[in-house]
């Protein structure tokens, strides 16, 4: 653009100053046309569990606005399982490609050389936000606020064992909770919306239920504690009422804070020019209603793959549509920068597509496609009217939803077909699950690293808390051959504090720590105070069995260690033991000095 001193002359240039100095008093946001993207995912809910798509049994009628408002996808599929479905949504690649092959254990991380949708939305000059379940990394710099979200507030574990009050992250920071977690995320997203209403942002709000475990409050309950369902699974045997009750009080949960956040919208003036996203993460997580669908949570079938999308954005979209043609997580981040006119560059190539000519109807020349899921060596295949399943049989899902009727005798060259795609995609996956099957955690990328239990390895008699890693502690500590490593990759070389988070009952304090790196230095403490709280509270989970416990861990620097640069093993020893226990261990911090 040329300089002002080179354009036509200004013929009145007070009033010109004028309007300059009432321009400059207006919000910034009056000189943009870049709309607000609002993105939520929920966790463990099946397509099923939404009043919208049949199910007489609850009431969502926040979210069924979404697709009443807006366009439905009626086709549209994730992966079987909660970390594979974000790292697809987050970076528009099948989630082997990614660094992704699982849940826990370091499975979940996403590569950081990664582009994710938050780092594309940032580059175009947006403000970026997250709240809630992120389970895809949790030491720098897998964490998100290294992936492009500017703010951050959640937890990084696949699940939390916990639902009132927990201990969460703020930006790195461990924080307290302030309520429901559900609750409290859409606080903290709705701050963020009015705080940054006057610039274009992008709010990512992952829910981390119906996902166990079932603590629900009693103003959701109360409505299905001794109701029965109308609808119930297809095979009535294999369902667990209380579950079902405790997973669509929380549905019922989830809707309300959606409408929250509806309401702040309107209530903002940001209503019209902000895209607001609705999905699943994979299939329901118990046996309930899920429109006839074979498969659950964890399998490659269409009730495990099946979610619900709803796109809404009043400015720009027609109410009421409704899209068949097949589409998936991958799709998400493309079409979400089409449509916000966002300039897309990534350093990896993306299986996912640009949905935007569905979406206005200029798509009438869409080239079909198939969508592949993969579990382990198992891979099913969706095109737009045949699944074919990981045992090799040919569903018309058109005709059969529920995959009742193997259709490979009728349509032997459509199998054939699938079957050779499925081959090809599963050589492919594989070498990529194989590239990254083992990989140390990350230490010194930022002032303060935190091992957790989930990413630790025990050793002779110690065991974890529960049987799932991702919210566990390690406890059993009877023995001083027993101990806890963890495998570890050290950017910087240095000296670090080391500070154990930990629990020790009366009579048992007085041993000895001993933190190691093999090749490197030790420090060693001595646990001089006992400290032994009850687990939290559990009166308001709604099943009969539970494992989850969570309690309070007490911080106790074990003093300074040198770590050499480089991976290696990180080693927690106890000796002296004064009683029948050493201590129970939540993680451990390295704090770069």
């Amino acid at each position: 653009m040329a300089p002002i001193t080179k354009l036509m002359p200004i013929k009145r240039p007070r009033l010109f100053i004028a309007l300059l100095t009432i321009c400059s008093l207006l919000p910034i946001r009056l000189f943009s046309d870049k709309p607000n993207v609002i993105v939520f995912l929920t966790d463990d809910q099946g397509w099923g569990d939404l009043s919208i798509n049949g199910n007489a049994n609850l009431s969502t009628p926040h979210i069924d606005s979404l697709a009443e408002q807006g366009i439905s996808f009626e086709n549209f599929y994730v992966c079987q399982v909660c970390a594979p479905t974000r790292a697809e949504f987050l970076t528009g690649r099948y989630y082997p490609r990614t660094g992704v092959s699982g849940v826990s254990t370091g499975q979940e991380r996403l590569n950081p050389d990664e582009t994710t949708i938050a780092n594309v939305f940032k580059a175009n000059g947006y403000v970026t936000g997250a709240f809630g379940k992120w389970h895809n990394g949790t030491q720098s710099p897998y964490h998100p606020n290294d992936r492009g979200f500017d703010e951050y507030y959640g937890f990084t574990s696949g699940h939390w064992g916990h639902y009132f009050s927990p201990p969460l992250d703020h930006n790195g920071e461990k924080v307290r909770g302030n309520g429901y977690v559900v609750d409290d995320f859409t606080n903290r997203a709705i701050d963020f919306i009015e705080d940054k209403k006057d610039q274009p942002f992008f709010c990512y709000i992952p829910y981390n239920t119906p996902h166990s475990p079932m603590y629900i409050a009693d103003r959701f309950y109360d409505k299905f504690e001794d109701w029965k369902p109308e609808q119930r699974h297809r095979d009535p045997k294999r369902e667990d009422l209380m579950m079902t009750r405790a997973a669509l009080a929380m549905c019922e949960n989830i809707d309300w804070n959606v409408g929250r956040v509806l309401t702040a919208l309107e209530q903002n003036g940001l209503e019209e020019n902000t895209i607001v996203v609705f999905f699943c993460d994979n299939g329901p997580n118990s046996y309930r209603w899920n429109g006839d669908m074979k498969g659950r949570k964890g399998a490659i079938d269409e009730g495990g793959l099946r979610s619900p999308l709803f796109i809404r954005w009043p400015d720009s979209i027609d109410a009421g549509q409704s899209v068949e043609t097949i589409a998936g997580a991958i799709d998400l981040l493309p079409t979400l920068s089409s449509l916000a006119g966002l300039r897309l560059e990534s350093s990896k190539p993306m299986d996912g597509r640009d949905l935007s000519a569905l979406i206005d109807g200029s798509g009438s020349d869409w080239a079909e496609r198939s969508l592949f899921s993969i579990k382990n060596e198992q891979v099913s295949v969706r095109n737009q009217r045949f699944r074919l399943d990981a045992d090799g049989a040919l569903f018309d899902i058109n005709e059969d939803r529920g995959q009742r009727n193997d259709v490979s005798s009728k349509y032997p060259k459509i199998k054939e077909r699938l079957l050779a795609q499925a081959k090809a995609h599963k050589e492919a996956m594989l070498t990529d699950f194989e590239r990254y099957v083992s990989r140390p955690y990350t230490v010194g990328y930022k002032a303060s690293t935190t091992l957790t239990a989930r990413d630790g390895v025990a050793h002779g008699s110690v065991r974890r808390s529960v049987r799932s890693p991702n919210n566990s502690f390690f406890t059993e500590w009877t023995s001083e051959d027993a101990s806890l490593t963890w495998d570890i990759s050290v950017r910087d070389a240095g000296r670090y504090e080391a500070i154990v988070y930990y629990t020790c009952a009366r009579g048992n304090e007085g041993l000895t720590l001993k933190i190691a790196m093999e090749g490197a230095g030790s420090a060693t403490a001595t646990v001089g105070t006992a400290f032994d709280p009850p687990l939290y509270d559990k009166s308001l989970e709604r099943v009969a069995e539970s494992h989850y416990y969570v309690k309070e861990f007490k911080p106790l620097s074990l003093g300074e260690i040198e770590l050499r640069s480089g991976r290696g093993q990180l080693r927690l020893a106890a000796s002296d033991l004064k009683g029948p226990q050493a201590i129970d261990v939540h993680s451990i911090e390295l704090i770069r000095k």
